[in-house]
């Protein structure tokens, strides 16, 4: 099944304990489309500058990927964000947002674009996320994201959204913000009886949480000894989460499938946080992937053996 991701592409410039990189390729819809490419086509809805080079644009081809719907607008600089990590690599500090080009960001999909099976909203304004609802062609499947930023100035607009979407992805800290629970399950619990299916909250190193009307379903981050750079792993996440998705939209969604999707999902933003930008994605095989799926079955299982516990 066809995937279109609508959202940023941009260059990140990023500073971590373990090094410094001044131009990145990065955005949330690059890395979503590097990881969900695995499972299928991609069509990525974005705008870029005319200082991104044809190179750039060839690595957001990989694995097939479709860029026919990626803007270069004239005179114009590409989306640049920089930010700053200290050795809590779950908190950073943004130093520069220059939206440039992406301050007039339109979507316009293509005939390939709107057909998709599957959707994917990152993090743009919500009404443009409602646009892009509107131009496609009833995907069988609607994710979405956001931010704070549109939790503080557009709540409103982004609860309509979420009422038209079957999943919301937010890290924990903006589910609580937006539905102003104290409690992470009691946040997703509210997000669900605006209308979506399905909530995925992300966790950082701590991985991530599924809530559904009748299930909950945690696993951990994949361990590692080595995190260089977490930029763009929640967009790898929620990219291997909807690209495994994708797969199994002929027959309903179950319990099972959505719990190996998180499996997937959590395997690629590992790759992703080993390296800076993008360099742990491009070069990554299927069989990498799967080994690490494995191995999170394995060590998140066990086998419960009652015993006689005291009592008062």
């Amino acid at each position: 099944m066809q995937i279109t991701v609508v959202g940023s592409i941009a260059f990140d410039a990023v500073s971590t304990p373990f090094g410094k990189r001044d131009r990145m390729l990065g955005g949330a819809a690059t890395h979503f489309a590097l990881a969900a490419s695995f499972f299928d086509t991609v069509q990525v809805v974005g705008c870029v500058g005319e200082d991104f080079t044809d190179s750039d644009l060839a690595v957001l081809r990989t694995r097939g990927t479709g860029v026919g719907d990626v803007e270069r607008v004239a005179g114009g600089e590409t989306f640049t964000w920089r930010g700053e990590y200290g050795w809590d690599l779950n908190s950073r500090r943004t130093l520069a947002t220059e939206l440039n080009v992406f301050a007039e960001f339109e979507p316009r999909l293509s005939d390939a674009s709107r057909s998709s099976e599957a959707l994917f909203l990152a993090n743009i304004h919500p009404q443009l996320q409602l646009r892009v609802l509107e131009l496609c062609e009833r995907p069988r499947f609607v994710a979405l994201d956001s931010m704070n930023l549109w939790i503080e100035s557009e709540r409103d607009a982004l609860i309509e959204v979420i009422e038209r979407v079957d999943c919301v992805i937010l890290n924990d800290a903006e589910l609580r913000q937006l539905t102003r629970e104290a409690n992470v399950v009691a946040a997703a619990r509210a997000l669900l009886a605006c209308g979506p299916t399905a909530v995925v909250a992300k966790q950082g190193e701590y991985g991530a949480a599924l809530v559904t009307q009748d299930a909950f379903f945690a696993l951990p981050a994949y361990p590692l000894e080595n995190v260089i750079d977490p930029t763009g792993a929640g967009d790898s996440f929620a990219g291997g989460f909807v690209g495994y998705l994708a797969r199994h939209l002929e027959a309903p969604i179950t319990d099972s499938v959505l719990r190996r999707a998180m499996a997937h999902g959590t395997a690629l933003a590992s790759f992703n946080v080993e390296e800076f930008g993008i360099g742990g994605m491009v070069p990554l095989e299927a069989e990498d992937i799967q080994e690490r799926v494995s191995e999170l079955s394995k060590i998140t299982q066990f086998e419960h053996a009652p015993i006689e516990l005291l009592s008062c």
